[in-house]
């Protein structure tokens, strides 16, 4: 007997359940771990300028991955192809960030690392805007907080998990870098192969033009207020953890005290030391809003506990302070991460438009890691310390949490 449509929809949809969180995961695992060989490889080449060298080299990598998005957005909006709109641009995006991972394993100068890792963030970038609009294009609203839960865990187990996948070649990099590229490869290609998108060549296409093109990095904030607020709060979250992120490395050597090797090895292991709260947060988190019909008090709620995370190394300054911000913060990561997808898919301002607005979204994540470095490092040398640091993400998750509060189109 042949299976119809409706029979088949419910087993296409529990594989896709099933398998976003490894894709999800594809593209963070990639940057983890480059943010762990990066501190190490700039320090290696020039200890003396290892602040303002990896803040060059992050600043300009962020510049691609911000164009990456909303450009692949607008191009696959209007992409006809018998396998569907999103696959060929998630296949490209893929082929580049591997390449780009096995010439980063051969960078030995500050220019050729930052030229390698800003392919590698184009071409990933340019994979997880189509990959983000599957939760509009295929996965209802009554279901979009479980989906979002799931895209979450997958995005976060591999921000905590890829530094200490890493770890273990810190003194084989470039087995590293090539080794975590094919298993990145591998995950998007299955994904893709599981999932496969629907025929869509006699679909409508918009027109496409300069004008479109220019368009791809703007959603007008008056005409669309909400998509402008949940914009800012990611912006605002996300570059407060871009702030202390970026200088993990060196906040254990010159902050608390570690040396080099030290601070290599306990890093990964500060980040795994919050899994077991992340987990629990984001199984709860995502679920619930679903159930109650709202999605504003949870994220509100994460994006508070993140900027709370951030008191704990002002007043210990040690390992164990360390450790602690960690736990809060992958709490507070776990429950804004497992409901703003879905917050963000119900803002969206066209159906026509999902992977080109979806694009823009991104870039309040994307845009922090351009901004952050610089503002860090010059908070750190202007003010001779990390403390300083740690009270200014306070204060900018803080206002970040607080950005959902004006959105009206979601509770």
């Amino acid at each position: 007997m042949t299976a119809t449509p409706a029979t088949r929809r419910p087993t296409g949809m529990r594989r896709l359940f099933l398998t976003i969180p490894f894709a999800s995961a594809a593209a963070p695992l990639a940057y983890a771990a480059a943010a762990y060989f990066l501190p190490l490889q700039v320090q290696a080449i020039d200890d003396a300028a290892k602040i303002e060298n990896l803040s060059f080299v992050q600043t300009l990598s962020a510049v691609a991955a911000m164009i990456a998005q909303p450009l692949t957005g607008v191009l696959s909006d209007r992409t006809r192809t018998r396998y569907g709109a999103r696959t060929p641009w998630m296949l490209i995006g893929a082929l580049l960030g591997g390449v780009a991972m096995c010439a980063l394993a051969l960078s030995a100068t500050i220019a050729h690392l930052t030229i390698a890792l800003m392919v590698l963030q184009f071409g990933f970038n340019a994979f997880q805007g189509p990959l983000s609009s599957i939760l509009p294009d295929r996965v209802p609203v009554a279901r979009r907080g479980r989906f979002s839960t799931l895209i979450g865990l997958g995005v976060i187990l591999a921000a905590l998990l890829g530094p200490v996948l890493a770890s273990a070649f810190a003194t084989r990099i470039p087995v590293g870098y090539v080794g975590i590229a094919g298993v990145v490869l591998l995950v998007i290609v299955a994904f893709i192969a599981l999932n496969p998108d629907h025929d869509n060549r006699g679909a409508p296409r918009p027109p496409l033009s300069a004008l479109t093109f220019a368009k791809a990095f703007w959603v007008n904030p008056l005409r669309h207020p909400d998509f402008f607020w949940a914009f800012l709060g990611r912006l605002l979250i996300f570059g407060g953890f871009a702030m202390t992120n970026t200088f993990q490395m060196y906040i254990a050597q010159d902050y608390i005290g570690l040396s080099r090797d030290e601070a290599a090895h306990l890093v990964p292991l500060i980040g795994l030391a919050g899994l077991p709260g992340f987990l629990l947060a984001t199984a709860i988190a995502g679920p619930l809003s679903d159930k109650i019909g709202r999605r504003k008090p949870i994220v509100l709620a994460g994006g508070l506990v993140i900027a709370v995370s951030a008191l704990f190394p002002i007043f210990s300054p040690s390992v164990t302070g360390l450790v602690i911000s960690a736990v809060v913060l992958t709490i507070g990561f776990g429950a804004f991460m497992a409901v703003d997808g879905a917050l963000v898919s119900e803002v969206l301002p066209s159906k026509d438009d999902y992977g080109k607005d979806l694009g823009v979204i991104n870039i309040a994540a994307t845009l922090p890691n351009t901004i952050a470095p610089v503002a860090a490092g010059a908070i750190v040398t202007t003010f001779g310390g990390y403390a300083p640091l740690y009270l200014a993400v306070t204060l900018i998750a803080a206002l970040g949490a607080l950005s959902v509060l004006p959105i009206r189109r979601v509770r």
